[in-house]
């Protein structure tokens, strides 16, 4: 079995002893996970006076809706930050400032080596490595992304609630503040101030993506002497959706093998162009070790709620207000349509309970757009405002019919 890692890196305390000899990989135990978090794939190892190793961290969530149906694998989730949990393994951050920015080209990797040089050189300036201290240490990374100096990361990477502070790629040390982070998406925001203008990373679209197409991982793996760490691969599939941790699952991952280590959660994953695509968030490791599968939350996502965040300090996402289940096969079959999400119930005083919406209901479109699922319903619905009025497509007693609704706030419970 395999388990998804948080790429993200935790520190505590540390015996002091010298670091010669450290091993960052050692077999997991048999367990019952699919995914794992990097840190557990780790040993503990010998750091320096100032490394720690891997505190435990409870949960963290990710909201990304996937229209991905019938998975073979159950996933489990991991941040791509530090160790979530002490129990299993740790990892060792080495406190050391990156002097230079090193791009390592795999060998046999998408794209020619030229171009990989040039993303390289023209975005690496743009990614950050962030350092969280006080009772929960961590180590992940972050993308400028606006040159006045926010930063976007993974809300896993900053939930320790510790002070930040954001390593540059040349070196330089800066004080960070949290604007905010957002639970249901896993995005975070941190402000970092100077006088001179920084160096962003141009934010693409993963609209229109395709498997297969290459791509680019820019992030600060396990802390590392030399700055970021430069990998290449392909989008390997798209749509997924990972299980996991105490919160909501990941969905609409991007999934792709470039080599994404811990310390990289909140990086960069990029397009053959060089434009962010994603924010690399996931890993997954087995038993065995690590699985070549890496995961990024869409930056279109990512944008949208960091948007919210500097506008408000809190992301804005809609609420229809159903509990739901996928529409079984055989029932699809039985109806003549591919899928659909089944209403179990509707929560009182919702816009699903204004609208008329009740339970055996099967929603099969939204503004004309076909889902298939729960999770496809919650990604068309994640593209709308609340206050927005949307028509939804369903199917009641065999007959079609379209319901109007007008979308409202998500109640913090």
């Amino acid at each position: 079995m395999a388990a998804l890692v948080s790429a993200t890196v935790e520190r505590g305390d540390d015996d002091g002893t010298d670091d010669a000899g450290d091993d960052f990989a050692a077999p997991l135990p048999p367990d019952d996970r699919l995914w794992r978090h990097p840190s557990e794939v780790a040993r503990p190892a010998r750091g320096r006076a100032d490394a720690r190793p891997a505190s435990a961290r409870s949960s963290w969530s990710v909201a990304l809706v996937s229209g991905l149906v019938g998975s073979v694998f159950t996933l489990g989730m991991v941040a791509a930050t530090g160790a979530f949990d002490r129990r299993v393994g740790s990892a060792i951050v080495r406190e050391t400032v990156p002097s230079a920015v090193s791009s390592q080209v795999l060998p046999g990797a998408s794209g020619t080596t030229s171009n990989v040089v040039r993303i390289a050189e023209d975005v690496s300036p743009a990614i950050t490595r962030i350092q969280v201290g006080g009772a929960t240490r961590a180590t992940g990374s972050g993308v400028l992304f606006r040159d006045d100096g926010h930063v976007m990361t993974n809300a896993h990477v900053v939930d320790g609630g510790g002070p930040i502070d954001v390593v540059l790629a040349d070196g330089s040390q800066l004080p960070g503040r949290l604007l905010g982070s957002d639970q249901l998406t896993d995005v975070a925001v941190v402000k970092i101030d100077r006088s001179q203008r920084f160096p962003v990373a141009a934010l693409g679209s993963a609209a229109g993506l395709r498997v297969g197409q290459p791509t680019v991982a820019i992030g600060s793996p396990l802390g590392l002497i030399g700055g970021s760490s430069v990998t290449t691969g392909v989008v390997s599939a798209l749509g997924r959706r990972l299980e996991g941790g105490d919160g909501p699952p990941l969905l609409d991952m991007i999934q792709t093998d470039a080599a994404i280590a811990p310390g990289s959660s909140g990086g960069a994953l990029l397009d053959e162009a060089g434009a962010v695509i994603g924010i690399t968030t996931a890993i997954a490791v087995s038993e065995e070790g690590y699985q070549g599968l890496g995961f990024a939350t869409p930056v279109d996502i990512a944008r949208s709620v960091a948007e919210d965040i500097i506008a408000t300090g809190r992301a804005a996402h809609v609420w229809l207000g159903i509990e739901g289940r996928d529409l079984d096969a055989e029932s699809a079959r039985r109806k003549g349509i591919a899928g659909g999400a089944v209403v179990v119930e509707t929560v009182a005083g919702s816009p699903a309970e204004d609208a008329g919406l009740r339970p055996d209901d099967v929603v099969v479109a939204v503004a004309d757009r076909e889902v298939g699922s729960m999770s496809a319903l919650v990604i068309a619905l994640r593209e709308r405002d609340p206050g927005d009025e949307v028509d939804l497509g369903i199917l009641r007693a065999g007959e079609r019919l379209t319901v109007a609704v007008e979308l409202g706030s998500r109640p913090s419970s």
